[in-house]
């Protein structure tokens, strides 16, 4: 143990001196080199904390569900996460992260390079002691509690724009529900309309190519509004359309390839849902490059303004991006999740509840279905918190099952024996109108067989179990269904991550303003 944290450790500071190097010879004569160079490693290092932490949240339920393997997982997250950052992280970015505080207040450009390299900082060192404690959450709100507590330091609270931050605020609790109510949904369609029927292999072929159309429909919507964003500006009306196009075709095309691959499988829930498991890998890879796209920013925004202050001597509301920038956030990411990665994927992906690829093909639904809605609605939404949120969801749905049923085979059992009584009351009236002697037999011998097929489901299997010993029974079920101290501990990360972030960046000011000032 030891000498693995060494080698990552050793990894990421090598990472961190080649940035340091790769800055000063992309700079070579500019005035503040040695300001810029220490706020390029700063960039990179915040990289690696985005890639160590958030990343997890697109691969884990892959990965805990076994649709993928670790290291496929790092290496497909990886290479979308920097594909997302180089091909769609746009060439441009806002000075101020989301608005939410007033520039104009900035008295002079050096206070202003001491604010945003005090939140860039603030931001990776909360990101870091999170990760540390195996703790997912959110990026985007870390650079903003920085960008906050560094401005409150150098011009006081009436820098903030409290209304923005209200958003924000509301979003801990808007994130986390909508995913895990939308994931819990899919869940409850998938159990409801395959898993839950007598002949499920039948209801797969007919169920499955809908999902995976459905779901197709939703990543590409997702991507032209979200992942493509600083590309092309595309509406939520054409977005849509495209997206139908895409699942339409996408519905052609994996219907008979799901008819093919179901005469290879049993009706067994373990093997229909390796039904999931390609879908769930694009999933993985599209919400990677994504996150690429959109979350880069929280590394190299900061590092874009600096250098377009250093540049300029004033302040912009927009920063170029140079691409020796944007390639330190996309690398430093891939480096992240390389190396410090994989405690966070397992913690997403297989501690907080049990998951198999229908429950993490629902929880990937969410992700984009969230944003999307989210997008319609104006509403601020965290990616972390939905797809925790959606993984609290799917727990949560499993020990409901399990409360309703006694446990999930229960629920199938119930469900089964419901659809073999009205089959029995079908054939009995069908019966009743034959005349055909040997239609008649056929008909009986059927009949005869459900029954018999009845008498077996119904037997009781139940143990006979004093009150107490049944409630410590619930409580052994629900901590297997979802982990609450787990649960307790993540949202308690959540609730603290800006103050947390704010308070070091406010004290990193004070460091900066004496030291460079």
């Amino acid at each position: 143990m030891i000498t693995s944290n060494f080698y990552k450790l050793g990894a990421a500071i090598i990472f961190l001196c080649i940035i340091g190097g790769y800055t000063f010879l992309n700079n070579i004569g500019m005035s503040q080199i040695t300001l810029l160079v220490f706020v390029s490693i700063v960039g990179g290092y915040m990289a690696i904390n985005i890639g160590a932490n958030d990343v997890a949240n697109n691969v884990g339920p892959a990965v805990g569900s076994k649709a993928l393997t670790l290291v496929g997982a790092i290496i497909i997250a990886a290479i979308f996460e920097a594909c997302g950052a180089l091909i769609a992280g746009g060439d441009v970015v806002s000075t101020i992260k989301k608005g939410i505080i007033d520039p104009q207040l900035i008295a002079e450009t050096s206070v202003f390079i001491w604010i945003m390299l005090a939140a860039l900082l603030g931001g990776a060192l909360w990101l870091n002691l999170a990760t540390a404690f195996g703790a997912p959450v959110s990026t985007t709100h870390s650079i903003v509690g920085g960008v906050m507590g560094a401005g409150i330091a150098a011009s006081g609270w009436q820098i903030v724009n409290w209304a923005v931050m209200g958003k924000i605020a509301a979003s801990w609790v808007i994130s986390p529900i909508l995913g895990g109510l939308i994931a819990a949904l899919f869940l409850y369609i998938i159990q409801h309309s395959i898993f839950h029927k007598e002949e499920t292999l039948e209801a797969a072929k007919k169920a499955v190519p809908i999902l995976i159309a459905l779901m197709a429909f939703t990543f590409i919507s997702y991507l032209a509004l979200k992942g493509l964003k600083k590309l092309i500006k595309i509406d939520l009306a054409t977005a849509i359309m495209i997206g139908s196009v895409f699942g339409i075709a996408t519905y052609l095309i994996v219907k008979p390839l799901i008819l093919k691959a179901s005469q290879k499988i049993s009706d067994s829930k373990k093997d229909i849902n390796k039904l999931f498991t390609l879908p769930l890998i694009f999933a993985a890879a599209l919400l990677s490059f994504a996150h690429g796209a959109n979350d880069v920013a929280n590394a190299i925004g900061p590092v874009a303004a600096i250098n377009e202050a250093l540049q300029s001597g004033s302040i912009a509301s927009k920063a170029a991006i140079p691409l020796w920038v944007m390639v330190i956030g996309a690398l430093g990411i891939a480096v992240g999740l390389a190396t410090y990665g994989p405690k966070l994927i397992k913690t997403v992906g297989s501690e907080i509840t049990d998951l198999d690829q229908s429950r993490a093909w629902s929880i990937a639904m969410s992700s984009a279905i969230v944003v999307i809605i989210a997008s319609w609605l104006g509403l601020p939404v965290s990616s972390t918190h939905i797809a925790i949120g959606g993984v609290f969801g799917v727990g949560y749905l499993r020990y409901y099952l399990y409360q309703k049923y006694k446990d999930e085979i229960e629920g199938v059992k119930a469900h089964h024996i419901k659809c073999i009584n009205k089959k029995i009351a079908k054939w009995n009236k069908k019966l009743s109108k034959l005349t055909d002697e040997n239609e008649i037999k056929r008909f009986q011998s059927k009949i005869a067989a459900k029954q018999q097929k009845l008498q077996n489901m119904e037997v009781d299997l139940e143990l006979v179990l004093s009150k107490k010993e049944r409630k410590k029974l619930e409580k052994i079920k629900k901590r297997q269904y979802v982990r609450r101290d787990l649960l307790i501990k993540i949202i308690m990360a959540w609730l603290i991550t800006v103050p947390a972030s704010a308070l070091i960046a406010a004290l990193l000011y004070f460091v900066f303003r004496s030291v460079l000032g």
